[in-house]
């Protein structure tokens, strides 16, 4: 599609889709990681805690609370020279605290660690 109209050969569209298909599925892994940090994930709960680039680290939850009901939770935090930004479920981004931002480090830090010793301790570098 896009492929074709940039003049892409055949060989490199299915190159670029197995390229494509291999980051996300590491993606997707380095997030179930993430979202192990912090404890237990509830019985039909689901979260995510990964890096989407260089700035940006992404929170992804889903429950089901005490009436039953699906609730949703995304946090972007945007790591900006002046600070780090947030913003839930869509809403306008604001300045996190210091105590945040630490706590981010922290996550980030052992985020970090897990994915490395978890995915790509065994690669000869």
């Amino acid at each position: 599609m896009l492929a074709k109209l940039l003049g892409y050969k055949p060989k490199q569209v299915e190159e670029l889709q197995k390229r494509t298909a291999i980051n996300r599925s590491l993606l997707r892994r380095e997030a179930e990681i993430g979202g192990l940090l912090f404890g237990p994930i509830p019985k039909g709960g689901r979260r995510e805690f990964f890096c989407l680039d260089k700035s940006t680290w992404i929170w992804h939850e889903e429950w089901v609370d005490a009436s039953g009901k699906k609730q949703i939770r995304n946090t972007r935090y945007d790591i900006r020279p002046t600070g780090i930004l947030k913003a839930q479920n869509g809403q306008s981004y604001h300045m996190v605290s210091l105590k945040e931002a630490n706590h981010l480090r922290m996550a980030i830090h052992a985020y970090a660690q897990q994915v490395s010793q978890k995915m790509y301790s065994d690669l000869v570098v």
